[in-house]
């Protein structure tokens, strides 16, 4: 019975990633690859840790045009494999091509 419960955790903690998407023009989710990457650190199931992006520096002075903080395949794995004390997250940015 605990294999089985261990195996379903597993599970799902693997399909489990997640992403909150802000786009700046109402636009649908931009699926090409982001100007910025980054992986943050978190700990206990993300309820320690804050970190913040200056997305101006990032974008270096062009638009925005979407910010994303998701939870990767790899993020899910680190999670899991750490029960959980080590908790990251990647953030992206898109940037719009040239200055308007």
């Amino acid at each position: 019975m605990m294999k089985k419960i261990l195996i379903s955790i597993f599970i799902f903690n693997i399909y489990a990633c997640s992403s909150v998407n802000v786009r700046t023009d109402g636009k649908l989710e931009d699926s090409s690859s982001p100007s910025f990457q980054k992986r943050y650190t978190y700990w206990w199931w993300g309820l320690k840790g804050g970190h913040s992006i200056n997305v101006r520096e990032v974008c270096e002075g062009k638009r925005v045009i979407q910010m994303q903080a998701v939870t990767t395949f790899s993020d899910s794995l680190l999670t899991l494999i750490t029960l959980g004390v080590y908790s990251p997250r990647t953030a992206r940015v898109w940037c719009a091509e040239e200055d308007k």
